[in-house]
């Protein structure tokens, strides 16, 4: 059985090479991942405002992002409902640590993706959603 990292808590997993964005890629690289990050970033907590997201995720790949997220340590969840049983998620400090990541995804788009969303207009998102 795998030990699992004391900093992070998760068990590690096989790996196609020691390449940092390889490994990066294989947790966040899918199209919905970050974008759960994303969220989760600018205030939302729980399943449903979650799935709320313009992007329209189904449920069970929310389901599952959420389990891999916390699985990993990108994530903890606190039990705001016993019955029933409902959580609200929330970004560990390994989560909350690509912010900046997302940040500079987003500068990137503003240079290079016409219509997307800027700097200031996301932070004034994010000021209005933790309200």
């Amino acid at each position: 059985m795998a030990q699992s990292d004391k900093k992070t808590g998760s068990v590690p997993r096989q790996r196609r090479s020691a390449c940092g964005v390889a490994c990066s890629l294989d947790l966040l690289g899918d199209k919905w991942t970050l974008l759960v990050v994303r969220d989760l970033l600018m205030g939302k907590q729980t399943y449903s405002e979650l799935q709320a997201s313009e992007e329209g995720i189904p449920t069970n790949i929310l389901a599952d992002r959420l389990q891999r997220l916390h699985r990993e340590g990108v994530v903890y969840k606190k039990l705001y409902q016993e019955k029933p049983k409902r959580y609200s998620y929330h970004l560990s400090e390994k989560g909350t640590d690509l912010g900046p990541v997302l940040l500079s995804m987003l500068r990137w788009a503003n240079k290079y993706v016409p219509g997307t969303m800027s700097v200031a207009e996301v932070k004034a998102l994010m000021k209005k959603n933790r309200r």
